[in-house]
């Protein structure tokens, strides 16, 4: 059975360059199948979502909006503010939602990974990620669940990602992302 080219839009979650999740972003890329095609949505640059705007043709919308309808997955690597979703990610959550009844989201597959200094991993971020991309009628990966806890210790002196229960974990996820987008 021909394996087909995967087009995967990556939205990196923290606008910091060197962020943890940039980093698992990066690594996912680097193993990731040659059939897979990753580009990345630019979310730093989007103005606030704001429905008085629906009217109005907003260069940055179109693009993302476009980005996440030619996709064939949205890979979803982010960080977690305050038990939630970065504004940075819920702003582009909503800004492919609008206007209604032309939003982007449904029918789309996606996958979440996220990663935290702190014990839980980014938990509650992943699964309010969860909750609303299903909200949107996303169909998203269920297994692995990827909340990478105490995330700075995975990295090595020069800020790579070396541990090894780590790697694991994206090597899994990556397989089974590979896995059900041949489905």
């Amino acid at each position: 059975m021909p394996h087909h080219v995967r087009h995967i839009a990556l939205i990196v979650g923290s606008l910091r360059r060197d962020s943890i999740n940039r980093k698992v972003a990066d690594y996912i890329t680097g193993v990731a199948p040659q059939r897979w095609q990753i580009s990345e949505i630019e979310i730093g640059d989007l103005p606030l979502y704001n429905q008085d705007l629906d009217a109005e043709p907003i260069e940055a919308y179109e693009r993302v909006r476009g980005q996440i309808a030619a996709a064939d997955v949205v890979l979803v690597v982010s960080p977690e503010h305050n038990r939630s979703v970065p504004a940075a990610v819920k702003n582009i959550l909503d800004i492919a939602s609008r206007p209604a009844g032309r939003g982007v989201w449904a029918g789309k597959k996606a996958a979440v990974v996220t990663a935290s200094p702190g014990v839980y991993g980014g938990l509650s971020a992943g699964l309010h990620l969860r909750q609303i991309l299903q909200a949107l009628g996303v169909s998203v990966l269920v297994a692995p669940e990827v909340y990478l806890s105490r995330a700075f210790d995975a990295l090595d002196e020069q800020g790579q990602l070396t541990d090894a229960r780590a790697l694991a974990l994206l090597n899994r996820f990556v397989q089974a992302l590979d896995a059900w987008l041949v489905d």
